[in-house]
């Protein structure tokens, strides 16, 4: 079987030849090699491995011969693409950007445009006929470069100055910006593996239960530019709609414009009928590669994509993040279509997102009762009720003390994580549902509306506000709410009968008849609440309901104890959380 091609230790090519493992290269470039692979029209790309990360936080250094890898694997784009990094008269640019082995939306940091410097700039614009088109380009680059990498706080760069002005303004708040093209992929590399420790890096891992040395690959791929003129552009395509479930291939587009435009939410994008409407034909060829990809994968696909002079480049594909509601359907329609098997999908769904489809919704009235503060696009289902704080410090410091807060910013970024991770709710003025904001907020199963407009949600601070993340709108006060039942939900009571099939414990519902009479209800005991507890409370009892048994930590121990039946207040988190718990002593006892 053919090979990936290999620079040495560090550095592979990703010529779709083979697929490398994903903990080696990360899931970015993993995709790259699989697009590739499938005869899809991806740019050329390499990719420093995990390993290389590893070794270099371990070291504190770049590994020996890294960078000689990395000269070579720079000549190999260059032969691939027919450009050149650092000259003329076809400069190359490229991308970087991070890949963990898990998806980790929007944690990790990327630079695009790299390569580019006074010399470079002006064959750019000789090339594409367009001197305003290389002159924005190397803006955007510098802009990324000094925040990214040089961790510099500066004013927004003016468009009109001219580059060598950027340069200084750059330097004069910290270190310069090198016109070494190898010296600025040096350094870049080194700033997305520092991102993988992150703080907020360390924060989405801790929540999401995930190991903290995974550590990153790097790509770095030839740019092709949306930007380049009216006629190019940028966006994010589903396979299916990731708010609902429904099976029309859903995103958004923007013309002239970059990928860091649409996903960091400083732009608010177009639909994806947009494209559809200009370019017929390229939106036909996106839609086939959408589904090749989610028929390749079994699992709906989170697609990158550029247009370039009329041609369709695919940048990278995933297991889209997806909201409540559309984990469920996506479950329960992959396996009608033979997709997947039923374990398979309930592994889809997790216990946390049941019990935010279980939380409260608005009574049927109370919305036509209700003041309209703000209204923007749903980017994740649900009811938060809070006061508004627009500081991410400050949502997470009140939040630790038990307060309800909404986090509501112009639009947020890596840096507000901790913030997500703490508020009821989640607000932005700007940003499309493929945003930062969007995705991070269904990741995390918290509500979320996107574009309400600049200066919008400021106006919010201080206010005890319901957000309802299903309508997209933002009311005054606490709303009257009501909690949904599992069963009365077709696709949930569908996921319980497949999960009562492969559970090896039995759960019953509170509501469901009489309770055991030897049952212990651990809410009744003291401690009961604390699932580092449970074990000695539980004892030799087989039958518990109560107390922390609605977490998953809570059903963990009870598991640990022996238990043979447990009673919930609902039945398909607690069930999920069993099988859950089988498959983990399954890979364990392998």
């Amino acid at each position: 079987m053919n090979r990936s091609k290999s620079f040495g230790k560090w550095i592979l090519a990703l010529e779709g030849t083979d697929l490398p493992p994903r903990d080696l290269i990360g899931g970015k470039a993993w995709s790259i090699a699989r697009m590739r692979k499938l005869g899809l029209n991806v740019p050329p790309a390499i990719v420093i491995t995990t390993q290389a990360c590893a070794t270099y936080l371990d070291s504190g250094s770049l590994p020996d011969g890294l960078l000689d890898e990395l000269d070579q694997g720079i000549a190999w784009l260059e032969d691939k693409s027919a450009r050149r990094f650092g000259g003329g008269p076809s400069p190359l640019l490229v991308s970087v950007r991070s890949g963990a082995a898990i998806s980790m939306p929007g944690m990790m940091d990327t630079v695009l445009n790299l390569g580019i410097n006074v010399d470079t700039e002006r064959a750019l614009g000789l090339e594409a006929g367009s001197a305003e088109f290389a002159h924005d380009t190397h803006r955007r680059f510098l802009d990324l470069y000094a925040s990214v990498v040089l961790k510099a706080t500066v004013r927004e760069l003016d468009s009109s100055a001219q580059a060598e002005q950027w340069r200084e303004q750059i330097a004069a708040s910290g270190k310069p910006v090198p016109t070494s093209p190898r010296d600025q992929l040096r350094d870049a590399v080194v700033a997305v593996f520092d991102s993988s420790n992150s703080r907020r890096a360390r924060r989405y891992r801790k929540h999401h239960d995930l190991p903290d040395n995974l550590g990153t690959a790097v790509t770095v791929q030839a740019m092709v530019f949306g930007n380049l003129d009216d006629d190019a552009g940028t966006g994010v395509l589903f396979s299916r709609n990731p708010l609902s479930g429904d099976p029309t291939p859903y995103g958004e587009y923007l013309h002239r414009a970059q990928g860091e435009d649409v996903v960091s939410g400083k732009f608010t994008p177009q639909p994806l009928s947009a494209l559809q409407t200009s370019a017929p034909t390229l939106y036909e060829e996106l839609l086939s590669a959408a589904r090749t990809l989610e028929q390749e994968s079994a699992d709906v696909q989170d697609i990158e994509f550029t247009i370039q002079r009329g041609e369709l480049f695919l940048l990278q594909s995933r297991s889209a993040k997806r909201a409540p509601q559309a984990a469920v359907r996506f479950a329960v329609d992959f396996v009608s279509a033979g997709l997947v098997d039923r374990r398979t999908a309930l592994s889809r769904v997790s216990a946390a997102q049941v019990r935010t489809l279980l939380q409260p919704r608005l009574v049927p009235g109370a919305a036509q009762a209700g003041e309209v503060l703000a209204s923007g696009e749903p980017a994740c289902q649900g009811i938060g009720i809070g006061v508004v704080v627009t500081n991410a410090d400050e949502t997470e410091q009140r939040a630790s003390t038990g307060e309800a807060i909404v986090l509501a910013r112009s639009t947020t970024s890596p840096e507000d994580v901790h913030g997500m991770i703490s508020s009821c709710a989640v607000v932005t003025d700007r940003g499309g549902s493929t945003s930062h904001a969007a995705v991070v907020s269904r990741a995390l199963g918290v509500p979320c509306i996107v574009g309400c407009g600049d200066g919008q949600v400021a106006e919010l601070n201080g206010l005890k506000v319901t957000v309802d993340g299903m309508s997209g709108k933002i009311y005054r006060g606490s709303l009257a709410v009501e909690t949904p039942s599992e069963v009365d939900h077709p696709e949930l009571s569908q996921l319980i009968d497949w999960a009562r099939e492969l559970s090896t414990v039995t759960v019953l519902a509170k509501s469901a008849g009489p309770i055991p009479a030897e049952i212990i209800d651990l809410g009744r005991l003291e401690g009961g609440e604390d699932p580092a507890l449970l074990g000695g409370l539980i004892g030799a009892a087989k039958i518990v309901m109560g107390g922390a048994l609605e977490s998953d930590a809570g059903v963990e121990a009870a598991l640990n104890a022996g238990v043979d039946c447990i009673v919930s207040q609902h039945v398909l988190p607690t069930l999920l959380c069993v099988i859950h718990h089988q498959e983990q002593s399954n890979d364990d006892e392998k």
